[in-house]
């Protein structure tokens, strides 16, 4: 199995890259997530690599990171869904917003994705309910708000938790807080009426 290729890009394609290691070249395919990020052709970059083998079949997919081979191993386990499919998905929403539509029962976000019609999303859910965890995405997205502050606090998690027990979905309010202009000084009940002016722009 490969781990990782490391080497220099040789071509970008519509979904997928060619990866140039020691004068071999491999195919690799990637969501339109990780084509947007990569560097200029001829620089060097490391893909982390998921090899797919069927009796007729054998391709090389990849992510920048382990966390989004991660999702894409997880999202292939469910019945139903191909490594195109996955990749159609991981193209429209990135693995944290995969996680918080999961998490909320949120089917209209999953089949926003090419292919994923509203029964095969509700089957994503039902699946990878119990595979993924809310506090996953703290450290990554909800850290990186639009202000100087972090979501990722104490203050951060409350307000959350707060817009969720109100009623809205985990998406939503994820939505709302990474609008908000936080200040290092923010405890949950400012952040909590920022975001709820945030929902209505929503």
């Amino acid at each position: 199995m490969i781990s990782f290729i490391r080497g220099s890009l040789a071509e970008i394609g519509l979904d997928y890259i060619v990866l140039d290691n020691q004068g071999v070249g491999y195919l690799i395919y990637t969501p339109a997530s990780v084509i947007e990020e990569l560097p200029m052709i001829g620089e060097k970059v490391q893909i982390h690599t998921y090899m797919y083998v069927r009796e007729d079949q054998l391709s090389l997919y990849g992510f920048l990171t382990r966390d989004d081979l991660q999702i894409f191993k997880l999202l292939i386990g469910v019945s139903g869904i191909g490594p195109k499919g996955a990749l159609g998905i991981l193209s429209t929403i990135s693995p944290n917003q995969l996680r918080l539509a999961v998490l909320s029962g949120d089917s209209k976000t999953i089949g926003k994705a090419p292919g994923i019609g509203p029964k095969t999303a509700q089957k994503l859910i039902i699946e990878l309910k119990d595979k993924l965890k809310l506090e996953d995405i703290y450290e990554d997205d909800l850290g990186e708000s639009t202000g100087n502050g972090d979501l990722s606090s104490g203050a951060g998690k409350e307000a959350m938790l707060a817009l969720v027990s109100l009623g809205y979905s985990e998406t939503e309010a994820f939505k709302a807080l990474k609008r908000v202009e936080v200040t290092p000084d923010m405890d949950s009940e400012t952040l909590l009426k920022l975001a709820l002016k945030q929902m209505l722009t929503l």
